[in-house]
């Protein structure tokens, strides 16, 4: 996921996400971090500035079998309530390894990315 600062500098992170409903939601997890949880630049950059893009690809030798999704949208952080339940509950369906982290116990946040445009190429 790319994201922004206040000074147009961008960061780019790789993201664990799922598709539910017209939203995209991605966790903060437990995995080692060099900063505490909300110090975490993605989320600093999502609150000065909710605009994201990030990119899913399909590398293989083939290259008729190539793809790519690219979604641009609006991010916001979720720390609790009904939606951030159903949010972790589809991402501990999705990966077996959050079930088993525990992350609907951590209270981590969640991402959620509002899509307004998607751009895609190739299968």
């Amino acid at each position: 996921m790319a994201s922004v600062d206040e000074a147009g500098i961008p960061l780019t992170v790789p993201i664990c996400f799922v598709y539910k409903g017209e939203f995209i939601y991605s966790p903060i997890d437990a995995k080692p971090k060099t900063k505490e949880i909300k110090k975490l630049k993605r989320l600093r950059n999502i609150e000065n500035n909710p605009r994201v893009s990030f990119i899913v690809d399909k590398y293989s030798d083939d290259w008729t079998e190539l793809y790519y999704i690219i979604v641009q949208g609006t991010a916001e952080v979720l720390i609790e309530g009904e939606e951030y339940n159903n949010s972790i509950k589809a991402l501990c369906g999705k990966y077996e390894q959050y079930s088993k982290m525990g992350l609907m116990q951590l209270g981590l946040p969640v991402i959620k990315i509002t899509p307004n445009k998607i751009i895609s190429w190739g299968n």
